[in-house]
């Protein structure tokens, strides 16, 4: 079978690479220049299905409406630049009960843990590297508030299948010895060692290059996606910049972009970008840096160890497409990490980074069969999607193949 793949970040080229591995004649289009290049450029560089609790919740409520006036939290929301945030917001509104929180979270998780397995699995298959570090999370607690709250939410993600191990300060400092200079900040943590850390643009570029080497793949970059030609209940075409590209199935895997790609067409992809800020930085002095991958859960400041990099990410800001930034957007989380790592690096190093997370109300991502017959989705994966970008292209595999997936997909299929 013929298949374009519309979308070439982490999720698109996995999707890319298990289709082809299946035997497809696969074509992935790409706007950018090269893979891995929009929302999977740089993020927290952590799979992990420790942070599969669904985003909708009564607690993130209470931060959204915050975050209207308070652009100093974790959460910003600029009301007035986007007329769709309210239609989406409302949508997320409903989401925000203790009920869809556990009802959202369960299928996350199912995923979320599948996705670790084969991102694992993939990479020992193929021999692909990317700077991944497979020694867990640290979710880090400031108040026994916070810690206690944590405790909850982690033991129901335990009660379904996450081991988890709820440490002082002592034993958070001895699983990982770059936050010894600062463990006095923290009453404790919560362990995922399951959990693990990578570059997911490392790791889309150098799969990129294996599929195209090993299986044929065909990547188009510097090609934009300008609609759809549908004729009746399928997909004729996919209009470009560069063309038409006709074949027998299309993935839609743009990210962000998929919301406005879908809505043109019927599809009911209640999509929203949600900015996230970034910076990469060499290490100074690695024995002062994290050995592994972790969260200040209370200042809203992920970072991981990648190689001889620290990674660092914030914020999650309701403005848009807007995809711009300013040197001060950065200041919290560079006085966080000098706090977790004194001595560590010079900020005056960091590649800074700003980029959209493809948020869906229920924070669970739109996977299979749309309203046309040859028409899948694999999107909406908001902060997750590096967690969840092989495990959903395998199951989306499975779903085009017409096999019977390896997981129970209650609450991930699509339905228009």
């Amino acid at each position: 079978m013929r298949i374009l793949v519309l979308g070439a970040g982490a999720v698109g080229t996995a999707a890319a690479y298990y289709l082809a591995r299946d035997g497809h004649e696969v074509t992935v289009i790409e706007r950018h220049a090269g893979p891995a290049s929009g929302t999977s450029y740089a993020n927290g560089g952590l799979v992990s299905p420790g942070d599969a609790t669904a985003w909708a919740s009564p607690e993130a409520l209470k931060t959204f409406v915050r975050g209207i006036f308070n652009h100093d939290l974790g959460i910003r929301v600029r009301l007035g630049r986007d007329p769709y945030l309210f239609a989406w917001g409302l949508r997320f509104l409903r989401q925000c009960t203790q009920a869809r929180k556990r009802a959202n979270t369960l299928p996350k998780l199912r995923l979320a843990l599948y996705s670790r397995d084969s991102i694992n699995a993939l990479s020992d298959e193929t021999g692909i590297t990317y700077d991944d570090r497979r020694k867990g999370i640290l979710y880090l607690s400031r108040s026994r508030e916070s810690l206690d709250a944590a405790a909850r939410n982690y033991g129901f993600l335990a009660d379904h299948g996450l081991p988890i191990e709820v440490v002082d300060p002592e034993r958070m400092a001895g699983i990982d010895p770059g936050l010894a200079g600062a463990r006095h900040h923290f009453v404790g943590a919560v362990y995922s060692p399951t959990d693990q850390t990578g570059d997911s643009r490392l790791f889309a570029t150098r799969l990129a290059t294996y599929a195209t080497e090993k299986l044929g793949v065909d990547f188009r970059f510097n090609t934009t996606v300008e609609g759809l030609d549908t004729e009746g209940d399928a997909v004729r075409a996919v209009r470009t910049d560069a063309g038409p590209f006709t074949a027998d199935s299309v993935v839609l895997a743009m990210g962000p972009e998929s919301g406005l790609l879908g809505r043109r067409h019927g599809l009911d992809l209640p999509i929203y970008p949600v900015k996230g800020y970034a910076a990469t930085i060499p290490l100074e002095d690695e024995g002062k840096g994290p050995t592994m991958g972790g969260a200040d859960e209370d200042r809203y400041v992920a970072y991981s160890r990648l190689g001889n990099r620290l990674r660092l990410s914030c914020t999650a800001e309701f403005t848009g497409f807007d995809r711009t930034f300013r040197k001060q957007d950065f200041a919290p989380m560079f006085r966080t990490a000098h706090e977790l790592f004194p001595g560590a690096f010079d900020e005056a190093k960091a590649e800074l980074w700003a980029g959209l997370r493809p948020m869906m109300p229920k924070s669970v991502p739109v996977l299979g069969r749309a309203r046309y017959r040859n028409l899948y989705l694999d999107t909406g994966h908001g902060h997750l999607g590096w967690t969840l970008a092989a495990g959903s292209g395998r199951l989306l595999a499975d779903l085009v193949a017409g096999r019977s997936p390896e997981i129970d997909t209650e609450g991930l299929l699509y339905r228009n």
